[in-house]
């Protein structure tokens, strides 16, 4: 067993599934002002977020393949391993009575949006379920990850969820169906300095409070969003979803990075853990 498997073992020994108890000795999180999804209620009739059409764009097996989309691809190597996944965090989602999952990482890079998009596909090849994926990553890009409708699935896209946010755009211009049952995705958009304070307003509280509750108990709600000690996005939605999954790379992420990250995450619903980069 790796020193990382262990760490990640034990710190989840310590929370228990009911996220009892922290880990000591960590960093303590930052103080983050608190917009509660009862305070943005008042905010419903002024904020409109109902939509009744998703475009459509199909992409072709080979763009998804080179996208690394392997769950949609059911002779993929690694399959199996998804299937795995996609059954522990659905049945951890059930327990928590819940249909929301934020994914992280302690790091950029070490693979949450690969495991959101590929998580997801699997999740909507359930006949009875739909999946949306959220991307919450609203930080500078780089050439090495834009967002992920132009990284996984090959669109280029002019508006997203900052422009839904920020006014420029309706929610019904930001949904995309990449063309595959079930599956609806919303790019990140344009990228803004104040991200943390878009994800904390009223206007992301109450969409996120209609995106879990428009829909029946078999629609998932994916959240992909920045790395924990990078940035504090995370943190802000980790305030109104049901399940966090954190994301490690094996050989990168260090012991002392899980401590910090699980004392940040100390009183928030964590439900597992992935260890990405097996070599």
């Amino acid at each position: 067993m790796s020193k990382l498997k262990k760490a990640l073992d034990k710190e989840q020994e310590s929370r228990g599934l009911g996220n009892q108890k922290g880990v000591r000795g960590g960093i303590k999180p930052p103080t983050l002002a608190r917009v509660t999804l009862d305070e943005a209620a008042n905010l419903k009739e002024s904020l409109d977020i109902r939509y009744s059409e998703t475009k459509v764009q199909k992409i072709e097996n080979s763009v998804l393949k080179k996208g690394k989309i392997i769950s949609h691809f059911h002779e993929a190597e690694k399959i199996d391993q998804i299937k795995t996944l996609r059954t522990q965090i659905l049945d951890n989602l059930d327990k928590l009575k819940g249909n929301s999952l934020l994914v992280t990482s302690a790091n950029p890079y070490e693979g949450k949006t690969y495991t959101s998009i590929n998580l997801g596909v699997s999740i909507a090849q359930e006949l009875h379920r739909t999946v949306l994926i959220v991307d919450c990553d609203l930080k500078t890009h780089s050439n090495k990850h834009k967002q992920f409708a132009q990284d996984f699935f090959g669109i280029t896209v002019t508006k997203g969820l900052t422009d839904y946010l920020s006014g420029d755009a309706k929610i019904s211009e930001i949904l995309l169906n990449p063309g595959i049952d079930r599956l609806v995705i919303v790019p990140s958009g344009k990228t803004l300095p104040n991200s943390a304070e878009l994800l904390s307003s009223p206007k992301m509280a109450l969409l996120v409070d209609d995106f879990k509750s428009r829909y029946p108990a078999d629609r998932v709600i994916i959240f992909d969003c920045s790395a924990l000690l990078a940035h504090t996005d995370s943190l802000v939605l980790s305030r109104y979803v049901d399940g966090i999954l954190l994301v490690v790379e094996e050989k990168r992420t260090s012991t002392e990075q899980i401590k910090k990250v699980m004392e940040l995450l100390k009183d928030k619903p964590v439900i597992g853990s992935v260890i990405n980069k097996i070599r």
